[in-house]
């Protein structure tokens, strides 16, 4: 077992796998059958705010609630007995936790040990992907963008390239013979608005959405224009590249917050995949599993 490579139960011997994925702005939940396979959806999601400090015990709280939640999601999808409902609610089988800022894994994977009652899988320097990497430092790739990849290639095959829109703008980039290349990052979305209206003092915060027109006449137009049609530009360009330099076109994986309300600016043909690193999450403990 590689460094990294947390021992817990084996597969099978519980009911649910958490899968934690600790963003800058946003933590996402996904709770997985024992018995899911790698493209396989999960049983319910939820999404928190990220805050800029948490103890242990503050994650477990949150731990708690959100299984319960997912418990009764879970419970009105598929029309559960009470009592069949609350095991969902139960401690999982295992727990994989991706978290990109640094302060917070500490006390996540805390939090998930006693929660969980078992080690959870830490996405990280170490942990064996699967992955044939191209990329000049491994130790440097975000354990997000390995989920991410690891998902899209399991999903689409290869070559792809995965969009993740989240406090940055990430693009990975998987080759025809399923290496990884490597990636693109940039600002975000609501980053780039964010620092319009911190930078300049007479404009001010705006929604995200697309304006009619890319001529706006307004200020707040103009500038949901420059940040919305902007980044779709830029998105677009940027694929434009990485496919002049794949010598091909490959599939593009839309995903993250921002995925919904830009596919359909876009210019080339994607798919929304708002579940992509959370299964990429739990590809990573599937394979930690098999190893053993």
């Amino acid at each position: 077992m590689g460094k990294g490579e947390q021992a817990s139960p084996a597969a099978g011997e519980g009911r649910c796998v958490l899968a934690v994925d600790v963003g800058n702005t946003s933590t996402g939940f996904g709770l997985f059958s024992a018995d899911a396979g790698e493209t396989d959806e999960p049983l319910g999601t939820w999404e928190l705010t990220t805050p800029e400090k948490l103890t242990a015990d503050e994650a477990r709280m949150q731990v708690a609630q959100v299984l319960g939640v997912l418990a009764r999601d879970v419970a009105e999808q598929r029309t559960l007995a009470p009592t069949r409902a609350a095991t969902f609610a139960e401690p999982p089988l295992d727990a994989v936790l991706s978290c990109v800022v640094p302060s917070l894994t500490e006390a996540w994977s805390a939090a998930l040990e006693t929660a969980c009652r078992t080690r959870p899988v830490v996405v990280g320097p170490g942990l064996k992907t699967g992955l044939r990497m191209r990329y000049s430092d491994p130790v440097e790739i975000g354990p997000d963008r390995i989920a991410d990849v690891v998902a899209a290639r399991a999903t689409y095959g290869a070559p792809v390239v995965a969009v993740d829109f989240g406090t940055t703008m990430n693009i990975e980039v998987i080759d025809g013979e399923g290496a990884f290349l490597g990636g693109i990052i940039a600002p975000g979305l609501a980053l780039g608005a964010q620092a319009l209206s911190r930078a300049a003092a007479r404009l001010p915060v705006i929604e995200l959405h697309a304006p009619k027109a890319a001529i706006g006449r307004s200020t707040r137009e103009a500038m949901q224009s420059g940040v919305v049609f902007g980044e779709v530009a830029r998105v677009d360009g940027l694929l434009d590249r990485v496919f002049a330099e794949l010598g091909e076109e490959a599939p593009v994986v839309l995903t993250g917050s921002g995925a919904g309300r830009l596919a359909p600016l876009v210019s080339h043909t994607a798919v929304v995949d708002k579940t992509l690193t959370l299964r990429g999450l739990h590809q990573l403990r599937l394979g930690v599993v098999r190893r053993r």
